[in-house]
This record gives structure tokens, sequence and C-alpha cells, in this order.
């Protein structure tokens, strides 16, 4: 049985959108299938496997010339489109075994808000700050875009001022509300990364989301945007803030981490590490999350160089509305959201929670 010449790619993603699917895959060889609530399954339909010509005719429509060329002749292809009034999907494009594939991430166009989300009241509290930079963390499919898509939000809805993003590609859209919103994708309204970020403050912009930490470069910018009167929001693919830290600054020669530290104690705002976590009764997913507020004291330890202190900081400074990964994973269990065997599952450091679970 091959696939009917009618179905399209929205209809595939319209079937991801309606169920909740996070992401739809697409490979020759195996049937349309979904990411749901964390776990892989066929997309609901009954579909035939794919074979290269259903690949490409799915495909290629989403692509122009320019960007047919490009894939042709680097094998990847970064890209976004719209299923209007309903969703953002951020399309990756590869090859594997000598054919196309696609997994495409479902972004909601509707915005949800931290209290929507289940996201701690810390959060709307960074948002006012004026300069400085804060971080979102996790590993790819952990809920970082909608963790800052819910910030900027706030901002938009509540502050008078320029904001721009550079994102590859765009994800989630921002329309202006009392904020004024630019929003720039490499490859459509920029050539590059770099190029865009060395042009953003020269933009007149208030506040700054950068897509992703992915060098030097970026990270430099980011802390110097910082630095000048920016609020800056990015990403890193890091599961804590040690691991964060220690990520930013093995970016620069050792001869630099002094200096590094310096600058990093004075922008830093906070860092959010974050995790999807399986509920216990099936029903999707929930935020976990590691904070990290840059206090005068956390500041000093980052001047210092000294991140393993921050962990204990952080275990102690639920005042400032911090708080680690096991014990947001401990809050979830005493609620029965999730299950003492996730938890354990999805922390970092089980001896720990364990111990915390047996009191």
């Amino acid at each position: 049985m091959a696939l009917a010449p009618s179905v399209t790619i929205n209809d595939l993603v319209n079937i991801g959108f309606d169920i909740r699917a996070s992401d739809v895959f697409l490979k020759v060889g195996a049937v349309p299938t979904c990411r749901l609530h964390s776990v892989i399954e066929p997309l609901p339909g009954d579909f035939p496997v794919l074979t290269q010509a259903d690949i490409e005719r799915l495909l290629s429509p989403l692509m122009t010339e320019k960007q047919k060329h490009v894939f042709e002749e680097t094998l990847e292809m970064d890209l976004g489109f719209t299923l209007e009034g309903k969703c953002r999907v951020r399309t990756n494009m590869y090859h594997q075994r000598g054919t196309w594939a696609s997994v495409m991430r479902i972004i909601p166009l509707e915005i949800l808000s931290l209290e929507d989300l289940g996201l701690p009241p810390v959060l709307a509290e960074l948002t006012k700050h004026r300069l400085g930079l804060i971080l979102v963390t996790g590993p790819t499919g952990s809920g970082k875009t909608t963790t800052l898509g819910a910030m900027l939000d706030i901002i938009n809805r509540n502050r008078k001022c320029h904001m721009v993003t550079i994102e590859d590609p765009l994800e989630i859209v921002h329309t202006d509300k009392l904020a004024y919103v630019s929003q720039r994708e490499v490859h459509i309204d920029t050539l590059d990364f770099q190029p865009a970020l060395r042009a953003v403050v020269r933009e007149a912009p208030d506040v700054i989301l950068i897509g992703e930490m992915r060098d030097p470069a970026t990270m430099h910018v980011a802390m110097q945007a910082g630095e000048t009167g920016h609020l800056v929001f990015s990403t890193v693919h890091t599961a804590s803030a040690y691991e964060t830290m220690d990520r930013i600054i093995n970016m620069f020669p050792p001869h630099e981490k002094n200096h590094l530290c310096k600058r990093l104690a004075g922008s830093l705002r906070a860092i959010i590490a974050q995790k999807l976590v399986p509920r216990a009764d099936g029903n999707g997913r929930v935020a976990a999350l590691e904070i990290l507020i840059c206090t005068p004291t956390v500041s000093q330890k980052i001047e210092d160089g000294h991140f393993s202190d921050l962990y204990q900081l952080m275990n102690e400074g639920s005042f400032w509305g911090m708080q680690t990964m096991n014990q947001s994973l401990l809050k979830y269990v005493k609620a029965g959201i999730i299950t003492d065997t996730t938890a354990l599952n999805y922390s970092g450091l089980a001896s720990e929670l364990k111990q915390m679970l047996r009191r």
C-alpha cells in the first residue's frame, strides 16, 4: 500500500498537533511516527511504510530552490513553517542510509503562561531585570523554548520596549503587545548567525533572545550585551547550573578563565536547568527545574571560580527562589504527580534523592 497522493505534510503535522505530540518523524522504510509524552509510537491513521518518493513529495514543498541546493550540498537543513492558526513547526531534514528523513518539532502558536505550565513564580520576577544574562538549559526536547516563550511574553505584555530575537529557525511567534518585537530568522532575515549577532546591538534593543549559545563568539556577544544595558536570554544544552558554568568556561582558552569569571559574575542573573518528566497518570509531562539565582554570594563564588559551591547555595537558597533538581523532583513525588522510580530515573544525583525520599 502506498501513501495516498492527497496526504500532505500539513495533514501529518495536523494529526500530531491534535493528539498533542511533540514531534513527528519521517523516514524511508517506516510509517509516520510521533513522540507522545516521551514515547515514540506510530502516528494515528493507519499509514503505510514510506518510500523515498513519498518523503520527497512531502518535504520538497517546504524548501525554496536555494534551500534545496543547500540540502543537496550539505545533506542537512533546518527550517520552519507555520500551520495556520495552530502551530509553528521546527523542522530538521537529514539523510540516513542514503535517503531523506525529517524530524518536526510542533510548537503551538498559543503561548502558555508560567501558571499554565506550572513553573515557579521566581521566573516572572527574573523578567523584571533591565540588564544581564538569563540562561535556560537542558537537553533537546526539555521545554526550553516553551519556558522562554512564557518569560518573553510577560515582558511583551508588561513593558514598553524593543525585543529582538535571533533564531535558527524561528520558533515561537511573538506579536506586538506592549512591546515592539523584531524576530530575525537565520537564512531568511539574515545570512547567518554571526552577522545578526554583530548587528543586534545597533538595532536599539532592550531585550534580546539568542536562540542558542553556539560558540565563544556568541557567548561574548551575549555577555557584552548584558553588560551594556540589555536583558539577554539564551539556551545551552547542559543538564545543570554547574555543567553550564563548566561548558561556558571551557569554550574559551584557559588563560581567559579569571577574566571570564569576573564578567559572568557581573552579567549573569540566573540559570534555569530543566527536564520534562512523565506524569504518574500517563497524561503528559511536568517540568522539573533547577534554579540558580545570582545573589551577591552566588556572584562572588562565580567570580572566584568556585562552581562546586553553587549546588549547596541552591540547596539552601529557597528564600531567593532557588532549588536543586532533586528538590524539584521531590516536590512532585510528595504531590503524587510523579512516581519515586521516575524521579530517581531523572535525577542527576540519585543517591541524594534516595535519602531525601526516605526522610
